[in-house]
């Protein structure tokens, strides 16, 4: 079994989340390419300590980038992509949160 800290990378906090975590206690963290949804499950219930109720997965497609750089009267054009990532958005059970900010739990 994987530690928590191989799955998990880092949570989401965007403004859609902060109104989903207050009214439907769904939370959504970055996590490995090849994490599946038991593993997730596992890593979050003993990484903050609550009971998770469903665990919904999605893979996002790294997006392409072009940037242009000026060196010594020269212009160099490149284009790449950034990486493809997976995000998880976890229901909690009723009675249960997660403070992402302090990293505290209560349940």
């Amino acid at each position: 079994m994987r530690d928590h800290r191989e799955i998990i990378i880092r949570p989401l906090l965007t403004e859609k989340m902060s109104i989903l975590e207050e009214t439907q206690r769904k939370y959504a963290f970055q996590v490995s390419l090849d994490s599946n949804k038991i593993e997730i499950k596992n890593a979050i219930q003993n990484k903050f300590d609550v009971k998770i109720e469903k665990v919904a997965t999605m893979r996002r497609k790294g997006k392409q980038k072009r940037t242009t750089v000026r060196s010594g009267g020269r212009v160099i054009r490149t284009q790449g992509r950034t990486s493809n990532w997976k995000r998880a958005i976890v229901t909690l059970k009723e009675g249960f949160s997660i403070d992402l900010l302090q990293g505290d739990t209560s349940g």
